[in-house]
């Protein structure tokens, strides 16, 4: 059973939100068979068995029927480390009490998981359908005729490779744990700009509290350090990490522990040259509940959470004084890495809603924001003198001009800005700003540059916020063949004499060629780009192949150029899923996510795009990436047999995000044909155009589905991400298949 780390009281409730009645996919025969299938290879037969109530052979039974493979092994990693995926696969399926009982957690350990594991509430809508408990029942005739239709759809789309078994999902874990022993992994000594970076390995939510959970093993250390990483950070809460005093006597519960293992993974990573650095959003709003007692402490409301107000000399002090603890227990960190204004609720001015507090709401946001900073600060550097202390500006002022909090810091910090912020683009003819990381916009943008500039007089160490791998514009592949546009972007800021770069949030921390190459152009910045671009290309395919390589990479490059960029499009569009995003037959009603559930929300997927340059756009990308694709299959063919396997990888991840950017149009493109004919009164020859292209796309998404499924079985890193852990497994895709026929179907009657 996994325990509760240290969170707070939550009253034995769960949130539930606005409570919808649950989607159900009508392509399968009833919600019975929806939960075995969605579950199938995923959690044990047994276990689905006991929760419904049925026998083990009933549901083995069920999964038969629908032509689904013969059970498997399930990676016990799934439960640990790939809890989200289950929740997600189950939240219109089972209600709490159920879904508890399949993930094995206590109510408080999933709504600690839900509140801090990177705003899983809010990735999963702030709400919870209001599902009813799901008990077993034999198959009706109908259900069963159905199954059967399924079982033949299956064969004759998958044929024996649903039966072969594919590469175990986490398989990368283990693979990159271990030592490597090629020459390419040598450690890299600490040189140039720190290169800060987030774990492909890691558990998000209280990574400290089981060592088995290790998110820095050796190996994967060492394969950081061979591509320029120097520094990595770790997910933190600070009332976990130490003790809360008189003031706060419930917080630090198992806080020596967690500081005996920081202290362990510290010790381990300087060995390989890498710094630890503690990632701090603080301080992490709290129930109600925990204000009953000292009600002068609370500051804003956010549902039933309060702010720990920092207007409040108490809980400054309480933060200062906890990290002056942590680092004077763990002498070896290297620092801390702050976002002061997040989604999550911290201090009042978080969520720009401080006015709203009673004591805040004399200050300015800026003079708060501010405080906060100074507040960790002093206490850090009181512990260990010579830590970094780096801050983000991200969220500052509504992502806008933040200059006034700047002058106000401390002159110990770092100042971070995302490099590509408030950049000026123009896709498809819409002309709109970068606001959010972005690979597909090279910076620096204007906002990062003010803040800089800014920064640098006042005496301040900078850095930039940068992807090198990946971003929210595709995530579920762990680095993306776009190396002319991170050379571009290094080489861009290259006249601002960076301290320091954070290259990977969440999603873009797997070693990877584009470190490499980042590495290089950082450490020899008077180099001619093109020359390191071709001597990446040597090392990592050969001779014969690097040429190549080289027109793969610019062809894509120049591909993802054309990326429809906006907020709304790269976190609720279904880009990071793809194929494995089911396609419904009418409106469902629900929005989409952030980085959630897409659904078949288009107007919440677009942003400032008509529907159809969304569509057109992504096309645009999947066309230029099918041009590139065979050059890279060449640089791969042509490789040195020792790095063939490792650069076969570069190619599934190219094929893989051209299949889901086509997807993305095909998508909107379905969904708009659907409401159109739902609405009626078109002529019938307008309706028998639109059915007729309604057909063309689903025959596309079949095809798609078809091929991410091969890539997804060879690869286990396909589709998943750190904090959102996998957004599909490889019988989704067999799903949306299904989906597809069935629709189908519909179409011909």
């Amino acid at each position: 059973m996994l325990t509760g780390p240290g969170a707070p009281a939550q009253e034995e409730v769960l949130p539930h939100g606005s409570a919808p009645a649950p989607l159900a996919a009508a392509h399968f025969p009833d919600r019975l068979h929806e939960y075995v299938w969605r579950n199938w290879n995923a959690v044990e037969p047994s276990k689905l068995a006991r929760i419904v109530g049925a026998a083990e052979k009933d549901i083995n039974s069920l999964a038969q029927s629908m032509g689904l493979p013969p059970a498997g092994a399930i990676p016990p990693e799934l439960r640990t480390r790939g809890y989200i995926t289950l929740i997600r696969r189950n939240w219109h399926l089972l209600p709490y009490e159920q879904l508890l009982e399949l993930l094995e957690m206590t109510p408080e350990r999933l709504a600690f998981a839900l509140r801090e594991d990177d705003f899983l509430w809010v990735k999963l809508g702030r709400l919870k359908p209001k599902c009813e408990p799901l008990r077993y029942r034999p198959p009706d005739e109908a259900a069963r005729r159905r199954a059967a239709e399924i079982r033949r759809v299956v064969r004759r789309d998958f044929g024996a490779e649903i039966r072969r078994p594919g590469e175990p999902r986490l398989a990368f874990v283990e693979k990159l744990s271990r030592p490597d022993s090629t020459p390419a992994a040598r450690r890299e000594p600490r040189r140039g700009p720190l290169r800060l970076v987030y774990s492909y390995l890691a558990v998000y939510g209280d990574p400290l509290s089981n060592p088995k959970l290790d998110p820095y093993p050796d190996g994967f250390l060492q394969r950081l350090s061979a591509v320029g990483v120097n520094g990595v950070w770790l997910h933190a809460v600070l009332r976990d990490l130490a003790p809360g005093g008189s003031d706060f006597p419930e917080f630090g519960v198992d806080s020596p522990r967690r500081l005996a293992n920081l202290r362990a993974l510290a010790q381990r990573a300087a060995r390989h040259g890498v710094g630890v650095y503690l990632y701090l959003n603080e301080p992490r709003a709290m129930p109600e509940s925990f204000f009953r007692t000292r009600p002068e402490l609370a500051g804003v409301r956010q549902e039933q959470y309060r702010a720990m107000c920092t207007s409040q000399p108490a809980v400054r002090k309480w933060m200062a004084d906890s990290l002056t603890h942590i680092f004077a227990t763990v002498p070896e960190l290297a620092g801390v890495y702050l976002i002061t204004a997040s989604e999550n609720l911290t201090n009042c001015a978080s969520l720009q809603g401080w006015k709203q507090c009673p004591r805040c709401s004399r200050r300015s946001d800026s003079e708060i924001i501010a405080e906060v900073v100074s507040s960790i600060e002093a206490g850090v550097h009181r512990g260990k003198p010579d830590a970094d202390v780096i801050v983000s500006d991200w969220g500052w002022k509504g992502h806008g001009d933040a200059r006034d909090i700047i002058t106000r810091l401390p002159g110990a910090v770092w100042l971070m800005s995302v490099s590509e912020w408030s950049k000026l683009i123009r896709r498809g003819g819409v002309e709109t700003r970068v606001g959010e990381y972005s690979i597909s916009a090279v910076g620096p943008g204007p906002r990062a540059t003010a803040h800089w500039e800014t920064a640098a007089r006042a005496g301040l160490r900078i850095a930039a916020e940068i992807q090198f791998n990946n971003t929210c514009e595709i995530a579920s592949v762990p680095y993306l063949p776009v190396m002319d546009l991170v050379a571009e972007h290094v080489h861009n800021l290259a006249p601002f004499k960076l301290d320091g770069w954070l290259v990977g949030w969440t999603m873009g921390g797997h070693p990877s060629p584009n470190f490499d190459l980042a590495r290089r152009l950082s450490q020899a910045p008077g180099a001619s780009v093109e020359a390191v671009l071709d001597a990446v290309a040597h090392d990592r395919f050969g001779p014969a192949g690097a040429a190549h390589a080289r027109k793969a990479w610019r062809l894509m490059s120049d591909g993802f150029r054309q990326y429809p960029f906006h907020v709304s499009v790269v976190y609720t569009s279904p880009v990071q899923m793809g194929p494995a995003n089911p396609l419904y037959p009418a409106k469902t009603g629900y929005k989409a996510t952030m980085w959630g559930i897409p659904y078949d929300d288009v107007n919440g997927w677009r942003g400032p795009y008509p529907p159809e340059v969304l569509a057109a756009q992504f096309e645009k990308m999947a066309a230029a990436w099918r041009t590139g694709i065979p050059e890279l299959a060449a640089a791969v063919e042509k490789a040195p047999r020792t790095r063939r396997e490792e650069v076969r990888a570069d190619l599934r991840y190219a094929r893989a995000a051209a299949i889901q950017f086509q997807s993305v149009a095909n998508q909107t493109r379905f969904v708009l044909i659907r409401d159109a004919l739902a609405a009626g009164e078109l002529p019938l020859e307008q309706q028998q155009r639109l059915r007729a292209e309604a057909r063309r796309l689903l025959e596309s998404e079949i095809a798609l589905a078809r091929q991410l499924y091969t890539l997804t079985k060879e690869d286990s890193r396909i589709g998943f991400e750190p904090s959102c852990h996998y957004f599909y497994l490889p019988l989704d895709l067999v799903e949306k298949v299904v989906n597809c026929r069935w629709l189908l179907s519909r179409l011909a009657g």
